[in-house]
């Protein structure tokens, strides 16, 4: 059952994901606005739209989580076997999508501060100045290698 549910569920998300199934409910609703006048705007036809959305949503809420459920552990299992090739990296970092909140700012904070630790030696190098992230924007500074190596040895480890 399971897997006859993940397949459908695969299956219905990869078919309105594409740009047929959205002009089809373009479609769908110019038609249903159209018919308003010829229909007084009657409360079936009011009735028609609210329902059949309704009931759309329900159903492809469900089959889009799973979908994305499943694209996420393989996401999660594909970055811990590059944690695990990975000699220097920390392993504990292989849960953390379990960890509470809390846990995870720490995380954020001890990262933020190697970025600004990073950019530092970075400038010392190389006498360009790299601006400290703005509060609660992700860094997406690229740091050579060799500045990185630099950061780890004064922190050492």
């Amino acid at each position: 059952m399971n897997s006859l549910f993940a397949q459908i569920a695969r299956a219905a998300s990869n078919l309105v994901a594409r740009p047929g199934a959205f002009l089809l409910a373009v479609c769908a609703v110019i038609l249903w606005a159209a018919l308003g006048p010829a229909v007084h705007y009657n409360d079936r036809w009011q009735l028609w739209i609210n329902t059949s959305t309704t009931i759309l949503t329900f159903l492809m809420i469900f089959l889009l989580q799973n979908t994305q459920n499943h694209d996420t552990k393989a996401i999660h299992l594909k970055l811990d076997e590059l944690l695990r090739a990975i000699g220097d990296a920390r392993t504990e970092m292989v849960d953390l999508e379990n960890l509470k909140d809390e846990d995870l700012e720490k995380y954020c904070a001890e990262f933020k501060a190697l970025h600004l630790q990073a950019a530092a030696v970075l400038h010392q190098k190389t006498g360009t100045e790299a601006a400290p992230p703005a509060e609660g924007r992700r860094v997406t500074t690229r740091v050579p290698r060799s500045v990185l190596s630099a950061v780890d040895r004064k922190r050492g480890g």
